[in-house]
């Protein structure tokens, strides 16, 4: 009975199964029972199991079935002092840590990157992304990061990844040289630069980043508007083209002014050759077609006015000034003058000519 006793104070088989998807590290529960010597350690894949004993990082197990003795714990059996076959139970704290990868942890950038473009020269910049961690060394990362914590998440350790991450891609940014305008045809590469950068300080905590991405990198919304107005002139290219295309349009569209009165002509433009194609009083094609109208009268003719002697006459029409010319009141040295001409000339200098060119010469003395 009383070795049953003991026995059932000891711990014989170690395991965990874990079924949170954001636990990095937990620790055994012992509550205070010994280890007993040559119990099961049961490491399954993406697992490690690390033993701190009294305060001391101790033996780390990769995946696989252990029987924990003295020649697959060297750390430990050189920390207890034990000689070779000694079978007496023992305490040590046992930490699980997942080594498989966390994935889709953001980041983004709180505060702009202040970059100078080669365009548009200082520019501020946002970026944010995507990564995922694992943890390739899990003694260091004990030690190094979770210390006594019994159970660690991975949120407790993503706020500061993302800090390094954030100064990495800062620097890499402002450095670049790459065009704003050409950032999103570099997103793999720039990528790629920042986590080579952010490897070393990561790896001190025995962590890795074996993917990295940038989602987006964006401009202040003032500056996108202005690049907005910037790409629509270039897609407009003629702009007064554009203006002309803009009011033809609105021309067509039925719920405008500009459209109503359009429509409202086109009706009435509509109406009237209808009533041209009707007979009298409504009557269909076909009956007696009203007369059609008069053709307009023809525009007035100029007028001139005669001076001679000193003394104006007129006005005259084209056939008064071809009867004056043939009576010889009107020759080329006559003054004349009409509506819009800048004051009196001769016959000869203006439109009349045309006419005393017409005239026959004087017939000769018998």
């Amino acid at each position: 009975m009383v070795f049953d006793f003991l026995k059932g104070e000891f711990i014989d088989v170690i395991s965990w199964l874990d079924d949170t998807r954001d636990t990095m590290v937990w620790r055994f529960d012992r509550r205070g029972q010994a280890i007993k010597y040559g119990a099961k350690l049961t490491v399954r894949e993406g697992q490690a199991a690390v033993f701190i004993h009294e305060g001391q990082l101790a033996d780390v197990f990769q995946p696989g079935l252990y029987m924990l003795e003295t020649n697959n714990m060297p750390i430990l059996t050189t920390l207890q002092h034990w000689d070779h076959g000694f079978q007496s139970p023992f305490k040590s704290e046992v930490y699980f840590v997942n080594t498989t990868r966390f994935n889709d942890q953001k980041w983004g950038t709180k505060n702009p990157i202040m970059a100078r473009d080669p365009e548009f020269g200082p520019i501020r910049l946002r970026a944010f992304g995507t990564y995922s961690m694992r943890v390739t060394d899990p003694g260091k990362f004990m030690t190094e990061i979770v210390g006594t914590d019994g159970e660690f998440t991975a949120d407790e350790i993503s706020f500061q990844i993302r800090n390094i991450i954030v100064q990495s891609a800062s620097q890499v940014l402002a450095k670049s040289g790459i065009p704003v305008l050409d950032m999103a045809a570099n997103l793999a590469d720039l990528g790629k630069i920042i986590a080579n950068a952010i490897a070393p300080q990561v790896g001190e905590y025995g962590i890795s980043i074996p993917e990295f991405y940038i989602e987006n990198i964006s401009l202040p919304e003032d500056v996108e508007k202005a690049l907005d107005k910037r790409t629509s002139m270039g897609v407009v290219g003629d702009l007064n083209r554009y203006m002309q295309y803009n009011a033809a349009e609105s021309l067509s569209q039925p719920g405008s002014a500009m459209g109503s009165a359009m429509g409202a002509g086109m009706g009435m433009g509509m109406g009237a050759s209808m009533a041209q194609n009707m007979g009298p009083w409504g009557a269909q094609p076909g009956a007696a077609a009203a007369p059609p109208p008069p053709p307009p009268p023809p525009p007035a003719g100029k007028v001139w006015h005669l001076a001679v002697d000193g003394t104006t006459s007129g006005p005259f029409g084209e056939a008064e000034l071809a009867k004056a010319a043939a009576d010889g009141r009107l020759t080329r040295a006559t003054m004349v003058w009409t509506a819009g001409q800048d004051g009196w000339k001769m016959a000869a200098d203006t439109e009349l000519a045309r006419l005393l060119d017409q005239m026959p010469p004087p017939l000769p003395k018998a």
